[in-house]
């Protein structure tokens, strides 16, 4: 997103960061390269210039579209990192499988900023392993100009099974956020962790495919954006960035329920740079960055200091920051049993290969 004008609060914040964090250059090797691995369009980009720039340590940046992914890349070995940023469930799993490092958050100066209600949550009720970064709801994206305004004044979650707008629907391209869809279609939890639900969820989907333009990721923004596509499911904060490109689009949390998630930021245990990373992390929760953050990419943000500074155009968004009654109907994912895990992964494949 466009970012607004810093006020003077926050640069009086920014000067006592530099100094603080400039405190810690001196103990910092100007060699030493921090590797973070996190979405995309996620993050100011501006801000990793003034970590280093305040501390010394470059930032090696990578990006990728889903948990899953992600995943995938760290269990393989194929490439080492030292900070990601899971969502609750695969924080959970990550713990599980030990390949997370515990995180002194009592050295992190800014971790008091966080605000307790995002604290010691199910996937990490110790606070050992993560500092929450942002959250937010799964959305429906749509276009005015194509679509019926009478396909959308219930604000279902069937506009994505239409067969009027077939050709012109995205999905998901990861198994857990396309298969919470069709189970919350269903009338089920979408953790559920019964087997015949899974598979009613995946003749569901099966049943979708016919109609899909695609399934993709970051993708979305240049289809929907540019009107390739017409309807697709979505995180909150980059439904926004597209309803900013394109006028024409505008997006609901599905009256059946959504996904709430929240991302945190983690270190891994095969780090060789585990102080720099803490710092990385507390440099990331301070109000000034976290601000510049939140401007950016537009999701809701855990820096109770920083939200007190956002303009209120961002603070008053109900996209951003949903109203309760909404997010009474939202659900957050858990690490679901390993049975379920293999049974999604194989219906998934099923789903992804058959023609």
């Amino acid at each position: 997103m466009k970012k607004a004008l810093v006020s003077l609060v926050l640069a009086v914040c920014m000067l006592v960061s530099v100094l603080s964090f400039a405190g810690c250059s001196d103990n910092t090797e100007d060699t030493v390269t921090l590797n973070v691995y996190n979405w995309g369009e996620y993050i100011d980009l501006d801000t990793l210039e003034m970590f280093t720039e305040q501390t010394g340590i470059e930032v090696n940046y990578t990006t990728y579209a889903s948990n899953e992914e992600m995943y995938a890349k760290i269990v393989s070995g194929a490439a080492s990192y030292d900070v990601v940023v899971p969502s609750e469930y695969m924080i959970a799993k990550m713990i599980d499988e030990g390949l997370l490092a515990e995180i002194h958050t009592d050295k992190l100066e800014n971790y008091s900023l966080i605000g307790d209600e995002y604290k010691g949550l199910s996937y990490d009720p110790e606070e050992k392993y993560s500092v929450p970064y942002t959250w937010g709801t799964v959305v429906i994206v749509y276009n005015t100009k194509y679509v019926d305004e009478e396909d959308v004044k219930d604000q279902s979650i069937n506009l994505l099974w239409n067969e009027k707008y077939a050709g012109k629907i995205l999905m998901f391209d990861n198994p857990r956020d396309a298969f919470a869809l069709s189970l919350i279609k269903l009338g089920y939890s979408l953790n559920s962790t019964n087997p015949d639900e899974w598979q009613e969820a995946a003749e569901e989907l099966r049943n979708q495919k016919d109609i899909l333009q695609a399934y993709v990721m970051d993708q979305i923004f240049d289809k929907m954006i540019s009107e390739e596509a017409y309807i697709a499911p979505y995180y909150a904060g980059d439904a926004i960035v597209m309803m900013e490109e394109n006028e024409d689009l505008a997006a609901y949390v599905p009256v059946e329920g959504a996904n709430m998630f929240f991302d945190s930021m983690c270190i891994l245990k095969t780090s060789e740079h585990k102080e720099e990373a803490e710092k990385f992390i507390d440099f990331m929760c301070s109000t000034e960055i976290a601000v510049m953050n939140a401007e950016e990419v537009w999701y809701a943000i855990p820096q109770l200091e920083a939200y007190e500074l956002l303009e209120p155009e961002q603070k008053d968004d109900p996209m951003v920051y949903p109203p309760q009654e909404v997010l009474d109907r939202c659900e957050v994912f858990v690490n679901l049993p390993q049975d379920i895990m293999q049974l999604q992964s194989k219906l998934w494949i099923s789903l992804k290969t058959e023609y």
